[in-house]
């Protein structure tokens, strides 16, 4: 029994929910998100300003799907709602990054600049004008940790002097260098 798909989700005030045959499109105050869910056997429902997923077998396959349409389908409504926000930190001497237009620029100790296009519907800022911090935020939160996961993998943080990119709640597990004979 999935705990996941069964869960009932509660439609924010502000935002509209509509399903047509196998697509689900959610309207809000930050934008319009859509789903097409593929299986056939998972079904979803608006009733009294709740969103309700329902499998008709126990197959495999439905069970599986159940869980990750509700989820989807919850991450759509906060997405449209209230936004995803992923902060990045940078440490490194000499490592920072700029905005330029729709341009991250990232100096990560290579011999060149490493320039990321912003993608359509992602707002990208440096707060307080700081060089080492980054917040990226946006409605679709695939969109959002897929670009923060593209600008952390430019420098992943190592875990002898903590140099890199990283979460800003991320914690990395150091390691003790070598020692001394």
């Amino acid at each position: 029994m999935s705990r996941i798909g069964n869960r009932i989700l509660a439609i924010p005030s502000g935002v509209e929910v509509t399903v047509d045959g196998n697509k689900v499109t959610t309207k809000g105050p930050k934008g319009t998100l859509e789903f097409n869910f593929k299986n056939e056997n998972v079904n979803v429902k608006v009733e009294d300003g709740k969103v309700v997923t329902t499998r008709n077998n126990d197959l495999k396959v439905s069970k599986q799907l159940h869980g990750t349409t509700n989820s989807i389908i919850k991450n759509m409504l906060i997405g449209v709602s209230e936004g995803f926000k992923r902060e990045l930190e940078i440490n490194g001497v000499g490592y920072r990054f700029q905005v330029q237009g729709n341009k991250v620029i990232i100096s990560a100790g290579y011999s060149h600049s490493v320039e990321l296009v912003i993608p359509e519907g992602i707002k990208v800022e440096m707060p307080d004008k700081s060089t080492t911090e980054l917040t990226i935020s946006g409605y679709d939160k695939q969109l959002v940790s897929e670009f923060a996961a593209n600008i952390r993998k430019v420098r992943q943080p190592e875990p002898y002097k903590g140099k890199g990119i990283k979460y800003k709640d991320e914690h990395i597990r150091r390691k003790e260098g070598k020692k001394a004979a």
